[in-house]
């Protein structure tokens, strides 16, 4: 078992909800509340010095990882304990979880290596459709 199916058993556990399911929700509204989108989460990426780490979700090579540390220090806590509030969970599971699962989320919402914000929008609602329609 992979670190993401750790985490999202660990999520479905403590939720009652499908782990995997909680994480890819969690980094949408992650996505969707960050004034410019996804642009602008890779912003804030690029100003705490990890724009090669964003820009290797964006490509179309291999994804480089973050930790929860580096995830805290982008987003600082209070979005964070926003999401975890909002989800019944701790901030420390809800950094962990994020920091796992956003590289993918973000590689699948930019398939061609580049940031399109109608087909960003489409993958989101894509996404929406098959967790909650």
């Amino acid at each position: 078992m992979g670190l993401l199916d750790q985490i999202a058993g660990a999520l479905g556990q403590q939720s009652g909800a499908g782990g995997h399911d909680q994480l890819v929700q969690m980094a949408m509204q992650l996505i969707n509340g960050q004034p410019g989108g996804l642009q602008g989460l890779i912003a804030k990426f690029a100003g705490a010095g990890l724009a090669e780490h964003a820009q290797s979700w964006v490509g179309t090579g291999t994804n480089l990882p973050i930790s929860a540390d580096q995830l805290q220090q982008v987003l600082g806590g209070g979005q964070l304990a926003a999401l975890a509030e909002q989800f019944g969970l701790e901030p420390s599971t809800v950094s962990t979880g994020l920091a796992a699962v956003l590289p993918h989320v973000v590689d699948h919402l930019t398939p061609n290596g580049a940031v399109q914000d109608d087909l960003v929008q489409q993958g989101l609602s894509l996404l929406q459709g098959k967790l909650f329609g």
